[in-house]
């Protein structure tokens, strides 16, 4: 069994310490620029951002903008918050979308990725092991091959050229799956020693690792985890997967990157807000 599948309470305290923290900052965010907004029902309520008069406040304007101009990454704002009608108040839309949440990991990957002139700075190519810039495509159907010919189409955040991104903020874990399910993967035992992999007794842990590795590997492409630097329980989560990983080429294909080390080569705009609404601090 994993240190992360020993360690489930301390684990769950990273995540819930910085969603406590993202939504203190949110909500006087909002507050201070007057956005629309409404707070989750619950004991830590989350700030949700609603769209008025061509602004959104969970993204720059200029994001908010380009997004909007681009119809494949304006589909991505309709994605449904499939806990709204438990979770939030009704509201004049009629609904609300995952991207409205100030704790989305996919809002904040678009936030930073659709920002005009980011990639202006090519020291970010090195970060992310790019030669140079490709437009994002979010929600990338990977294809991952099965036993029996057939293709597992799950999603990965996003994919910039040869590049797979898998986003996270303030996610529980990288999820769990019944072994089963992983072990019909066609390539999973090449790919990894599955017996060194963290697992309980039914399931393998951090499914959406292991899958994404396999998706690179089926790609021929890179892959990379995008973070936050507070949350040591995702690091430590990513080491005990790649070391389980048999190829040295697909290894050094994989990498993990936090937000803080990103921030340090966005333009001054995106640093600004990143550290406002999110605590998210190249200096950290």
């Amino acid at each position: 069994m994993s240190i992360a599948a020993k360690a489930t309470p301390a684990v769950a305290r990273y995540a819930a310490a910085l969603r406590q923290e993202i939504c203190a900052r949110n909500l006087a965010f909002a507050k201070k620029y007057k956005l629309a907004h409404c707070l989750s029902y619950g004991e830590s309520p989350v700030v949700c951002y609603e769209p008025a008069n061509d602004c959104h406040g969970n993204f720059l304007p200029q994001t908010y903008r380009a997004i909007l101009a681009n119809p494949l990454w304006a589909r991505r704002l309709k994605k449904a918050h499939t806990s709204a009608r438990s979770a939030l108040p009704r509201n004049d839309r009629g609904f609300w979308c995952e991207l409205d949440s100030c704790n989305s990991s996919d809002a904040l990957l678009m936030n930073v990725f659709c920002y005009p002139g980011v990639f202006d700075n090519d020291r970010i190519f090195s970060l992310l092991g790019l030669e140079n810039a490709a437009v994002p495509e979010f929600g990338f159907k990977a294809r991952v091959p099965l036993l029996g010919g057939k293709f597992d189409r799950t999603e990965v955040d996003m994919r910039l050229g040869s590049l797979l991104v898998e986003a996270k903020l303030t996610e529980s874990d990288f999820q769990s799956r019944e072994k089963s399910i992983v072990e019909s993967y066609r390539d999973f035992v090449e790919v990894f020693d599955r017996k060194a992999l963290p697992q309980t007794k039914d399931c393998y842990l951090s499914y959406q690792l292991i899958r994404n590795v396999l998706a690179a590997q089926a790609n021929g492409s890179a892959f990379c985890v995008l973070c936050d630097g507070r949350r040591f329980d995702l690091l430590q989560a990513w080491y005990e997967i790649m070391r389980c990983v048999r190829s040295v080429d697909l290894r050094l294909r994989s990498k993990v990157l936090t937000w803080q080390e990103l921030a340090a080569v966005l333009p001054h705009a995106l640093q600004t807000v990143l550290q406002e609404k999110y605590g998210i601090s190249a200096n950290l």
